[in-house]
């Protein structure tokens, strides 16, 4: 019964946010930094990665949820993923972020949800992976768990999110456009005042430039002073961290970015992409507070630096991109980054939960100050 309750609600919330579009930054005719984007706008423009979600409405107290972020579709325990890591400000929880740092590799799907409910999602993960055909005599896992405190329209001492829930977010997972807005790990989540959410977009470098693809992801729950394309919409609608110096709209909370490309990259390198990663988000307006977690996660699905059986097994040449190539990669992912954080903030609509009530961005007044900003 409770399965079929919530199919109901998620039905019903489908329907409402249909009704009520909501564009994208982009559709509304703001623009953001000078690369083109890929076909979606979306993570899921650099082949192979795929993103599921699961959103968990109950009641007038549960606004939680899952996002599971999969580099690629085969196994990825056998076939790791180099990946960087990266920190603004350490109030969080980032599950296998150590591993990561030292090994600099990725060897489970990434998944999003609430604080307290980092446990439960781990052990889906650690699950999923263990039944996958290939990790029979598997004996340590490094699942990678990432959240942000969805307390405040969340009900989050109930924990509601179980292990079952991360495998349905993997289980789940596809190519193709990526949800928004107030679902999965970013349905009870609040960023600079107004609903926060999921986000999503990319950006393509030109052929004389290798023609790489850089996708973010980010799950937005913080504070700040909102600045859009530049634009200081927070200060216009009087609503940021330290007006008055006692603001209602709190600089504290989370952000996790997760950033994939197809340019063969090293882990080291792929640090330095996450760095980036991460002033996509201050972009926004965010000063990364002493009671934020900012995380960043980057990885590459490029064939050519994939840690597979055999190159783990002996010595092999991994050709990846020098230094001197990253830069048109660093602006892709602050680029990215910044309008993944914007279109969580469009995309999102009005909530209630556990009490409380927390409006939506106003989109058309965004829309006239940048407009008026650019004249």
């Amino acid at each position: 019964m409770r399965k079929i309750a919530l199919l109901l609600v998620l039905a019903a919330m489908t329907t409402a946010a249909r009704a009520e579009h909501r564009p994208r930054a982009r559709e509304a005719g703001i623009s953001f930094g000078i690369l083109p984007t890929g076909p979606l706008n979306a993570i899921t423009d650099v082949g192979g990665v795929r993103v599921g979600q699961v959103t968990i409405v109950e009641g007038a107290s549960i606004r939680t949820g899952v996002t599971a972020i999969l580099p690629h579709g085969g196994n990825l325990y056998q076939d790791k993923v180099p990946a960087g890591f990266s920190v603004g400000n350490a109030y969080g929880k980032f599950m296998g972020s150590t591993q990561i740092e030292e090994l600099g590799e990725i060897e489970t799907p990434i998944v999003l949800t609430n604080t307290l409910n980092v446990p439960e999602a781990a052990a889906g993960v650690i699950e999923w992976t263990l039944k996958q055909y290939g990790n029979e005599e598997v004996r340590s896992v490094n699942a990678v768990v990432g959240e942000t405190n969805d307390g405040t329209l969340n009900d989050i001492r109930a924990r509601r999110v179980r292990p079952a829930d991360a495998i349905a977010a993997i289980e789940q997972a596809r190519e193709g456009p990526v949800q928004e807005g107030a679902v999965g790990a970013g349905t009870g989540t609040i960023a600079f005042g107004w609903k926060g959410g999921i986000g999503t977009s990319s950006r393509r470098l030109p052929a004389s430039l290798g023609g790489w693809t850089v996708g973010v992801l980010v799950q937005t729950n913080y504070g700040g002073v909102l600045q859009v394309a530049g634009v200081p919409v927070g200060q216009a609608l009087g609503k940021y961290f330290l007006k008055d110096e006692l603001s209602t709209a709190s600089g504290d909370g989370s952000c996790i970015v997760v950033v994939a490309t197809d340019a063969p990259l090293s882990d080291r390198n792929l640090e330095r992409l996450a760095h980036r990663g991460l002033l996509g988000i201050a972009r926004t307006g965010s000063p990364m507070t002493n009671g934020s977690g900012e995380y960043a996660i980057a990885f590459s699905t490029n064939a050519d630096v994939r840690r597979t059986p055999e190159r783990r097994g002996q010595p092999s040449a991994i050709i990846d991109l020098p230094n001197e190539q990253m830069s048109p990669l660093f602006e892709a992912a602050i680029e990215a980054a910044e309008e993944a954080a914007i279109n969580s903030l469009f995309a999102a609509t009005p909530m209630d939960g556990n009490g409380r009530h927390i409006e939506a961005l106003p989109v058309d007044a965004v829309v006239k100050l940048y407009k008026r900003a650019r004249r």
